[in-house]
């Protein structure tokens, strides 16, 4: 295993050489508090299993994870609900966009898989049937997982998510309509628009991943080697969207995308990765995130 100062090294190199690529991409403007969100902000965050950490950049400025919740969410609901789960969400790539309406209802109001929008909003409607109030549930987990207090909501993304989330709701009630969805389509959208303004900073959320590693012992979950095996290959399959298979060619990992600009990445069994950068390609993924993935996994440091 290479030192930390090797280490530290290549994580400065990386950032030197794809931060640059930013200036290709285009920070979200549909969400627009996300469209406030200085482009040319960029984090790099990694945290072995053995509880070393290294980072570089602006690491410890807290941002919204968006779809990065969706990960939690998941790990939560197969903690709860288990297996019965996949009756009302499949596990296969969508290859289309994720907030398309066209797969969903052709088939039949059950979503492809629990990372694109209608298959995120079918899982917080199974967890608030459970507990009502499951959004202060998911941040004292995500305090407790990143060891850190101020993690909260971030109140202006939120309702600026409320404002402008009519496609969420037309898939919403398309899914009430076929039977899948028991809550009320506005409170199961509240609590999913609140989910994903979650603001964390890179070394935090590097952190609060750590569990998939295995035997961390924050979370039972992380001694439950079937079960976050089952959610790293949902996060390979699926997790960067129609883009996934791309990302699997080019860098190999799971992980787990957000249009805020964040990739969570895990090297099963090794460590976590967390890297920002606000500007995103035509299919929601960071430029420069997966193009800074890409590099690390060209190192044996790492991988």
């Amino acid at each position: 295993m290479s030192d930390g100062q090797d280490i530290q090294g290549l994580l400065e190199a990386v950032a030197a050489e794809a931060r640059p690529l930013a200036a290709q991409g285009k920070v979200a403007n549909y969400i627009p508090a996300l469209a406030q969100v200085p482009p040319e902000k960029f984090g790099l965050a990694v945290h072995f299993a053995d509880g070393r950490s290294f980072a570089v950049g602006d690491v410890d400025e807290p941002f919204s994870i968006q779809s990065i919740s969706k990960v939690f969410n998941l790990a939560i609901a197969l903690d709860w609900i288990g297996e019965d789960l996949w009756q009302r969400v499949g596990r296969e790539p969508s290859g289309t966009s994720f907030n398309s309406l066209i797969l969903l209802e052709q088939e039949q109001g059950i979503p492809r898989n629990p990372f694109i929008n209608p298959g995120a909003i079918v899982v917080i409607d199974a967890l608030l049937e459970r507990y009502p109030f499951y959004n202060q549930q998911l941040r004292n987990l995500l305090r407790r997982l990143s060891g850190d207090p101020t993690v909260g909501y971030d109140a202006t993304v939120w309702h600026s998510e409320e404002a402008h989330g009519d496609l969420n709701r037309a898939m919403a009630w398309l899914m009430k309509a076929k039977k899948n969805l028991h809550c009320p389509p506005d409170a199961a959208l509240s609590a999913y628009h609140r989910g994903c303004s979650l603001a964390l900073s890179c070394r935090s959320l590097a952190k609060a991943g750590r569990f998939l590693l295995g035997g961390t012992g924050e979370w039972p979950l992380s001694n439950d080697p079937t079960r976050r095996r089952r959610i790293l290959a949902i996060m390979r399959l699926c997790g960067l969207y129609d883009a996934a298979g791309d990302f699997a060619y080019r860098v190999g990992l799971p992980a787990k995308s957000g249009v805020g600009g964040g990739i969570l990445a895990v090297v099963p069994g090794r460590c976590t990765l967390c890297v920002w950068s606000p500007p995103l390609d035509a299919k929601g993924n960071s430029l420069a995130g997966v193009r800074a993935l890409e590099l690390l996994v060209q190192s044996q440091d790492l991988v």
